[in-house]
C-alpha cells in the first residue's frame, strides 16, 4: 500500500469526527477553574437580573421604561448602535491579516471574529428588547411577515447584521474544525468569506447610520457625516475593545498573541480617532456657526435648551474621554504593555459609547417635531435590562474565546485526549 494512501486511511474521517468535536467543545464550554465559574455565575446571574427586568417590561408595557411619545428610542437602541460598530470594528483585524499578508496577525484574527459575534448577538439582543410587543417579531420575517425590502432600511438592517453573523459563525467554526482535526484549512472554504466580511463589516454600519440619516422628520441625523463618522469610531471601539480582549486571554489562558498584531491595532485607532474627531468639530462648525434645523438639538446637546440639560454633562464627559484618549494612544508607552494602553483603550470605549449612544439617539428626539422639549433618561428597568444585554454578550464571547485558545493551543483536538482545565 502506496504511504498517500496509508495516510488517508489513518486520516479522521472528517464527517464522523464532527460529533465527537461538538461534543468536546460542549465539555470545554462549561468546564473550568474557580475562577472561571466565578465568572460565568456573575454573567449568569446579571443576564438573569436583565431577563426579569425585561419579562417586567414586557408584562406592564413600555411604561416601565422612560421613553414617551416624543422620544422613542432610548437607552436600548444607543446601545444598539455602539454595538453595531463594536461589530464592525473586527474588520480591522481581518484587513491586515489578508489584504496585506500580516503573519503575526493571522494568529489572533479569530480573536476579532469572535468579538463580531458576541457584538451581532448583543446587537440582535438590543433590537428585541425595545419591542414593545415581542411576539410581532415575525412581521419583519422574509415570506411570513411584511418585510418591505428593498423600501424599508430597517429590512436592509437586518440583512446586513444576519448575514455578517452567519459569515463570522462560519468562518470561526470552520477554522476551529480544521484546527482541531489538525488539518490545513482549505482556502476555498474560507478566504472568500473572510473578503466578503470586510465588505459586510463596512455595510452594517453604513446602512445602520442610512436608518437614521434617512428620517427626515430628525434635523439632527440629516448629515452626510453621520456615515463616515460611524465608521471612524467604529474603527476605534472595534479595535480597542479587542486590545482588551487579547490582553485577557494573554494572562487568563496563556493564548498569548505577539506585540505586532496589538501595535497594528493601535496605529489604526491613532488614525481613526483623529478623523472621528476631525469629522465631529467639522460637523459643530457646521451646526453652531451656520445654524439650522438640526442646530437646536445641537444646543440643547452642549449647552441645555429653555432650561433643559439632561444631556449637556454625558456629552461634555464624553468629549474629555475621547479626547484624553487620544493622547494617550499618541504615547510611546501605548506601544508596550503598559497601563496607558489600557487606559486609553477604556477612555476611548465609554466615550464612544457616549457620544454614538446618548449623545446621537437621544437627541434626535429634543425638540421633537412639534418644537416641545420632552427631557429623556434612562429607568432602572432599562438599565438592567441593558447590563443582562451585555452580560449575556460577555458569557457568549468567553465562551468562544476559551474555545479558541483551548484549539488553538492544541489542548484539544482530534488526535489528543481532553484535559479538563
Amino acid at each position: 500500500m502506496s504511504t498517500t494512501a496509508l495516510q488517508t486511511r489513518q486520516q479522521p474521517s472528517t464527517l464522523l469526527s464532527y460529533p465527537r468535536f461538538l461534543a468536546r467543545i460542549a465539555w470545554l464550554a462549561t468546564d473550568g477553574s474557580l475562577a472561571f465559574y466565578a465568572w460565568m455565575t456573575l454573567l449568569t446571574a446579571i443576564s438573569l437580573v436583565g431577563a426579569n427586568a425585561w419579562a417586567s417590561q414586557v408584562a406592564g408595557g413600555m411604561i416601565a421604561t422612560n421613553m414617551t411619545d416624543q422620544v422613542s428610542w432610548g437607552l436600548y437602541i444607543a446601545n444598539f448602535t455602539f454595538c453595531v460598530g463594536l461589530a464592525a470594528g473586527g474588520v480591522m483585524m481581518v484587513i491586515p491579516a489578508y489584504l496585506y499578508d500580516d503573519e503575526e496577525m493571522h494568529k489572533v484574527v479569530i480573536v476579532g471574529e469572535g468579538v463580531a459575534i458576541a457584538a451581532i448577538v448583543m446587537c440582535i439582543l438590543s433590537v428585541v428588547v425595545d419591542l414593545g410587543r415581542p411576539d410581532r417579531f415575525w412581521h419583519m420575517l422574509p415570506g411570513i411577515g411584511k418585510f418591505n425590502w428593498p423600501i424599508s432600511m430597517l429590512t436592509w438592517d437586518i440583512i446586513v447584521l444576519n448575514g455578517y453573523m452567519v459569515i463570522n459563525l462560519h468562518v470561526v467554526g470552520y477554522l476551529l474544525y480544521m484546527h482541531y482535526l489538525g488539518r490545513k484549512p482549505s482556502p476555498i472554504w474560507y478566504i472568500p468569506f473572510v473578503f466578503l466580511s470586510i465588505f459586510w463589516a463596512f455595510s452594517i454600519h453604513t446602512v445602520t447610520a442610512f436608518l437614521y440619516c434617512g428620517l427626515g422628520g430628525r434635523p439632527f441625523w440629516n448629515t452626510a457625516l453621520l456615515a463616515p463618522r460611524f465608521l471612524a469610531s467604529a474603527f476605534v471601539s472595534g479595535p480597542a475593545f479587542i486590545i482588551l480582549v487579547m490582553r485577557v486571554l494573554r494572562i487568563t489562558s496563556g493564548y498569548g498573541a505577539p506585540p505586532g498584531p496589538a501595535q497594528t491595532l493601535i496605529r489604526i485607532i491613532r488614525v481613526s480617532m483623529v478623523v472621528n474627531l476631525i469629522m465631529l468639530f467639522s460637523e459643530l462648525f457646521t451646526l453652531f456657526y451656520t445654524g439650522g434645523l438640526h442646530a437646536t438639538s445641537a444646543k440643547y446637546l452642549f449647552f441645555g435648551l429653555h432650561g433643559h440639560s439632561g444631556l449637556v454633562a454625558w456629552i461634555w464627559a464624553a468629549m474629555a474621554l475621547n479626547i484624553t484618549g487620544t493622547i494617550l494612544f499618541f504615547m510611546k508607552e501605548s506601544m508596550k504593555r503598559s497601563w496607558i494602553r489600557i487606559l486609553a483603550c477604556i477612555l476611548c470605549i465609554t466615550g464612544i459609547w457616549i457620544e454614538k449612544g446618548m449623545g446621537l439617539i437621544i437627541p434626535g428626539f429634543i425638540p421633537s417635531t412639534l418644537h416641545e422639549v420632552v427631557e429623556y433618561s434612562p429607568s432602572i428597568v432599562e438599565w438592567k435590562v441593558t447590563a443582562g444585554v451585555w452580560a449575556f454578550g460577555l458569557l457568549t464571547l468567553t465562551l468562544i474565546l476559551k474555545v479558541i485558545a483551548s484549539v488553538f493551543t492544541g489542548r484539544v483536538s482530534e488526535r489528543s485526549r481532553f484535559v479538563s482545565s
